[in-house]
C-alpha cells in the first residue's frame, strides 16, 4: 500500500504565485508546482482495510469551507536547514479540520502525529545548503503573500517510495460544507422566517 496523507490543494493562482519564489537557493531540490499542498496529517504505510476505515471516517467529516491564505517564508532545520516553506494563516476552522482528522487516526489505531502542526507549503527539500545561503534566500522573499482563497475540499493523496515532494495521487476528495442542522433547529429557524 504507498503512503497516505491528508492534504489541502492549492489553487493554481496561488500555485503560479509560489512558483515564482523558485531559484536562488544552492542545494535546493525545488517542488514541481503540481505537487504543491499543505499536509493536514501525515498517515504513513498502511493496509487495505486500516485505508477503508479512514475514507468511511474522514468522509463523515462535516466542516465549514473557510478563507485561507498563503504569506511569509521560512526554513524546517535552523543548524543544518533541511526545508524551506511558505507560510499559512491559520483560521480556526483550518486548525479544528486538522485537530479532527488527527482524532480520527488515534481512534483507529494510529499512533500520534509526533509533530506540532505547522501548517505550510514545501518549496524545496535542501541538500548541504548553507545557512547563510538559506537566510539570504528567506531575507529577500519575507514579504511573500498570495490573495485568500476559499478552501472547499480536503484531499487522500498517495505517495509512492521517494526522497518526497512527488508525484502525489489523489486516492479520494472529502467536500467542506455548512454541517446539516438536525430536524428540530431547521422547524425552529423555518418558524422564525414565518414559514410555519
Amino acid at each position: 500500500m504507498p503512503r497516505l496523507f491528508t492534504a489541502l490543494e492549492i489553487p493554481r493562482n496561488a500555485a503560479m504565485s509560489l512558483s515564482l519564489l523558485r531559484g536562488g537557493l544552492p542545494g535546493a531540490r525545488w517542488i514541481d508546482v503540481e505537487n504543491y499542498h499543505i499536509t493536514l496529517r501525515f498517515i504513513g504505510d498502511v493496509d487495505n482495510r486500516t485505508a477503508d476505515e479512514i475514507v468511511d471516517r474522514l468522509d463523515r467529516i462535516e466542516r465549514p469551507e473557510f478563507e485561507l491564505q498563503l504569506t511569509g517564508t521560512g526554513a524546517f532545520g535552523s543548524k543544518k536547514p533541511h526545508s524551506v516553506w511558505a507560510g499559512v494563516t491559520n483560521p480556526p476552522e483550518l486548525i479544528a479540520l486538522q485537530a479532527e482528522i488527527e482524532r480520527i487516526c488515534q481512534r483507529l489505531g494510529l499512533p500520534a502525529d509526533p509533530r506540532k502542526f505547522t501548517p505550510h507549503v514545501t518549496l524545496a527539500r535542501l541538500r548541504s545548503s548553507r545557512v547563510d545561503d538559506v537566510v539570504h534566500y528567506l531575507s529577500g522573499r519575507g514579504g511573500f503573500y498570495t490573495n485568500p482563497f476559499t478552501v472547499s475540499r480536503f484531499v487522500l493523496l498517495s505517495s509512492r517510495d521517494s526522497v518526497g515532494g512527488g508525484p502525489y495521487l489523489t486516492e479520494d476528495v472529502f467536500q467542506l460544507h455548512e454541517p446539516r442542522s438536525s430536524g428540530f433547529a431547521r422547524v425552529e429557524e423555518q418558524s422564525a422566517k414565518g414559514m410555519l
